[in-house]
């Protein structure tokens, strides 16, 4: 029997594969908190973004910058940089997983496109280092703006994803990524289904300009219908607008049924995790939730 995601200690946590994790974020119905954190960014103390994020509730910790073929994390040190993932899951008791970014070579931009190093794309090569890493999951998006990832190869990283990436397995986009084209529509969000998706990523309601509750809504229907999950992103630097609108955001796409929420890291340096992660986490799953993840030891 899987263990409810909100409620498993980190022994049980980290030795689950990616359809267990799957598995134990269902059971969750809806109350399962993911941040992003960027990897180059210093926090406090000698302290890793991460273990504040987890610290404050997060159940899922999704790294951005972070390039799998010089994996650094601000704030850690370790002698092997192959143990960078491992010893960052020892002192936060969360899976992790990895930004990826499937690149599209020709397509036409809304602005100035973004290079990327090679251990920030999606690849054969780099899901194999993902692999090696000991990543949970890896999450195929478009992150920052402007690094000219579309739809169509988000579908094709999927693909390549299955045969080389063991974990569980996160598509979409979360903003327009500097490319003409719909965000999140039935479209896409079937092929990703197709390909082979886990979880399908969607701008949360409330972050980007028409993307309705009622779009979100068919849309978690089409993916629940497949056995899917579906995670509602703040990636559009509103975590940093303060608590009332963490907390709208919060409730809107509960009501919409997703099943993991996503915030950004937009926020840090700016607001306090009191007022982004934390209020996320109380938002849709109440106090007793929040501080059973907040106050539970690693070492359960």
């Amino acid at each position: 029997m899987i263990a409810r995601l909100i409620s498993a200690n980190s022994s049980e946590l980290l030795k689950i594969n990616g359809e267990e994790l799957k598995q134990s974020i269902k059971a969750s119905e809806g109350r399962t908190v993911l941040s992003e954190n960027v990897v180059i960014q210093p926090a406090i103390d000698g302290l890793t973004m991460s273990e504040i994020a987890a610290a404050f509730g997060a159940d899922l910790i999704l790294l951005n910058l972070f390039d799998v073929f010089e994996p650094k994390v601000s704030g850690l040190e370790v002698k092997d940089a192959k143990d960078t993932v491992k010893r960052l899951k020892e002192l936060t008791g969360r899976p992790i997983g990895v930004n990826l970014e499937p690149v599209d070579p020709d397509v036409k931009m809304e602005s100035t496109k973004f290079e990327l190093p090679k251990g920030r794309i999606a690849t054969a090569e780099s899901m194999r280092r993902a692999e090696e890493l000991g990543f949970n999951f890896v999450c195929f998006t478009g992150n920052p703006p402007g690094s000219g990832v579309t739809n169509k190869m988000i579908v094709q990283a999927v693909r390549t994803a299955k045969e080389n990436f063991s974990g569980m397995i996160i598509a979409g986009k979360m903003h327009g990524d500097g490319v003409d084209e719909p965000i999140a529509d039935e479209e896409s969000v079937k092929a990703m289904i197709d390909a082979g998706a886990d979880v399908i990523l969607v701008p949360a309601v409330g972050t980007v300009p028409g993307f309705t509750s009622d779009e979100l809504i068919k849309i978690v229907k089409i993916v629940h219908q497949h056995d899917g999950l579906v995670m509602s992103t703040i990636g559009t630097s509103q975590e940093s607008s303060g608590k009332d609108v963490i907390r709208e955001i919060a409730l809107k796409n509960k009501t919409c049924s997703v099943d993991i929420q996503h915030i950004g890291d937009a926020a840090w340096g700016v607001l306090s995790p009191t007022e982004t992660i934390f209020e996320l986490s109380k938002t849709i799953r109440g106090l007793n939730h929040t501080i059973s993840r907040m106050a539970r030891s690693i070492n359960r």
